[in-house]
């Protein structure tokens, strides 16, 4: 426990994480900034402040799905730069050994990233032509698509990092003007 003596009061670091920590899940849940403030009994103000402090980037939550491509490190490098929050990447070889796992597992792995993914304002897909038109047609959201190649696309692709960094840049500043 990490303790700071600021005159003659002692100061819990744990306990200031620990309050700013239920904060932010009251936030998170969509309590106001005055809900949070009176549950915790603290001012207004003082929750706008930590929001600021804490803020990496406001607007639309972007996500990501790129494959097969050769790069994959330096895409997850470039989206991460962005501030993208999820991000799926994978090369061929990744691809063919998930596809060689166990039916159901495979079968749950898409259901449940094809849910997270309507959890996102703008997905970005980058896949075989067939595939980009799937994952718009199920998510009916907002999906840039970049199309790799013709399906079925069996080898890794190299994307082009400045146009990858140049488009998620325009959909997070996009996001901000918001």
């Amino acid at each position: 426990m990490r303790f700071y003596r600021i005159s003659d009061k002692v100061v819990s670091k744990e306990k200031l994480v620990d309050a700013i920590d239920a904060v932010l899940a009251d936030r998170e849940r969509g309590a106001t900034q005055q809900e949070a403030a009176d549950a915790h009994g603290l001012e207004r103000t003082v929750i706008s402040r930590l929001e600021t402090l804490g803020e990496v980037r406001r607007g639309k939550r972007v996500a990501l799905v790129a494959f097969p491509v050769s790069n994959g490190d330096a895409v997850r490098a470039i989206a991460e730069q962005h501030g993208v929050e999820f991000v799926l990447v994978m090369s061929q070889a990744e691809r063919e050994g998930l596809e060689a796992g166990a039916a159901d597992r495979v079968f749950n792995l898409v259901l449940d990233t094809l849910a997270e993914l309507t959890a996102y304002d703008t997905v970005v897909v980058m896949a075989s032509d067939w595939r980009v038109g799937t994952i718009e047609r199920i998510l009916g959201r907002e999906v840039i698509a970049v199309r790799l190649g013709s399906s079925p696309l069996r080898h890794d692709v190299e994307v082009d990092t400045d146009q990858l960094g140049s488009m998620l840049s325009a959909i997070v500043n996009e996001g901000d003007r918001r």
